[in-house]
């Protein structure tokens, strides 16, 4: 990037007033969640026409999937987080070298957890909640996931960067591309060559290869003003160090979310394939109402780096209230309207009595806290893109570990399949109450404008 649009971009991130700025960067992202929902939840009805037992194989690779983006996440968050600070102290030397760091790691990472599951597949699924009728299916679909490995995990690093130097309409081309071209390999690998769900699975691998390639043409055409290359990765350990204990919150999310996915489709194997299906089907369509309001929140995240390392205080404290009030407008709106047509929702994704009885309800349920969830998902995001490491990662083990995993098991032996239903919304709410002391302090705390 040019010296000329270098100082464009930091008079942006800078200057622009927050609430517009937030939003220019927030809806690229938005569409970019919306559209890999689309697919998730298109990918979900295709392969449900399938049967039951192959639409629960779904939710089981879901949970291996999450594996593969928590170490995207972690090293995409650590070093975009550390990244847009740099740029806003117009650092771009130290940002190119956190940049290589991070992305390399990230793929050489991706290609170890690839070739160690391959030896353990069919175990490892079993670990993840398959039964023996759906374990074929599953093996099927992972088995070409294992293959894009180190694509899917270097693209989540790619379009951190991309979205933390303010770049998110670049970042939102790269995965919607490949989101798209998903849509239309889907029900061709699956229906006219009759591939099932490894076809599936095929068009997922091959989709996250194209867009991984575009994300990394943005980078190798020097539109950012971060640089990778093998040269500049970094001869200290304790850079390494730094991008996993800022970024190692978002793994614990993702580890948390892969690990209550297990334990969830482990707990509703209990009540048959539907209950494994059913909850599936609940998870792609809360994400798709979520990845609204999360959307507007990751175009919150580089406006709140860039300015902390700015030393612009009062635009990350003017950013944080017009995001939060915002997602939680939308959400509110989103939620009532997926309560009333849960039914034909999950009907849509399998047409099966069991499914939908257990699906519509726990949809519902979710529906009713959708809208607390801005308030511990921003607080996370405020901490860790400000190098607030520990109190972020605390805050990450709670919505799917910490709360989650004792109330699922609590009330599963209580309650039931109801338990099953519930658990999620009450840690939801839970999570939500447990964030505020925490947001409070940081901005009670935040020094003032230009001091450090």
């Amino acid at each position: 990037m040019s010296p000329r649009r270098e100082d464009a971009q930091y008079i942006k991130m800078t200057e622009t007033p927050v609430a517009n700025l937030v939003v220019i960067l927030g809806i690229p992202t938005t569409i970019s969640m919306l559209v890999t929902s689309i697919y998730n939840m298109a990918d979900t009805a295709f392969v449900g026409t399938l049967g039951t037992s192959a639409s629960g194989a779904i939710g089981v690779v879901f949970g291996y999937m999450a594996i593969l983006q928590a170490i995207g996440f972690m090293f995409g968050q650590g070093s975009g987080s550390q990244i847009a600070r740099m740029l806003g102290q117009r650092d771009s030397e130290s940002a190119s070298r956190i940049a290589s760091t991070g992305f390399l790691t990230a793929m050489g990472l991706g290609v170890l957890v690839a070739v160690g599951s391959w030896f353990f597949l069919d175990d490892l699924l079993r670990f993840l909640g398959s039964s023996e009728t759906i374990l074929p299916h599953a093996r099927a679909y992972c088995g070409f996931i294992l293959l894009g490995a180190p694509f899917i995990t270097g693209s989540f690093v790619l379009n951190n960067i991309l979205r933390f130097e303010g770049l998110a309409m670049k970042a939102m081309i790269g995965l919607v591309t490949g989101a798209v071209l998903n849509l239309i390999c889907d029900p061709l690998l699956i229906f006219v060559f009759h591939m099932g769900t490894a076809g599936a699975g095929l068009a997922t691998a091959f989709s996250q290869i194209v867009s991984f390639c575009i994300l990394l043409s943005m980078f190798l055409r020097g539109v950012t003003q971060s640089r990778l290359s093998f040269r500049s990765y970094t001869r200290d350990y304790r850079e390494v160090l730094r991008i996993i204990a800022i970024g190692f919150p978002s793994l614990l999310r993702q580890a948390m979310s892969s690990i209550g996915t297990i334990i969830l489709n482990r707990c509703a194997r209990a009540y048959g394939d539907a209950a494994v299906a059913a909850m599936a089907i609940v998870s792609r369509i809360s994400m798709f109402i979520f990845s609204v309001g999360l959307g507007l929140g990751q175009g919150y995240q580089p406006v709140c780096s860039f300015n902390y390392g700015a030393g612009k205080y009062s635009r990350v404290r003017a950013a944080f209230r017009a995001t939060l009030r915002l997602t939680m407008i939308i959400l509110v709106f989103f939620s009532l309207s997926v309560y009333v047509a849960a039914p034909r929702l999950v009907r849509f994704f399998r047409d099966d009595p069991a499914v939908i009885a257990i699906g519509v309800q726990a949809l519902r349920y979710a529906c009713f806290v959708m809208w607390v969830l801005p308030v511990s998902v921003l607080t996370n995001m405020t901490l860790q893109s400000t190098g607030q490491a520990l109190p972020a990662s605390f805050l990450a083990l709670l919505r799917s570990g910490l709360f989650f995993l004792p109330v699922l098991l609590i009330l599963n032996r209580t309650l039931g399949i109801v338990g099953i239903e519930v658990a999620q919304p009450i840690a939801d709410v839970l999570t939500a109450a447990t964030s505020i002391p925490f947001v409070l302090y940081f901005f009670r705390h935040l020094p003032q404008e230009n001091s450090l």
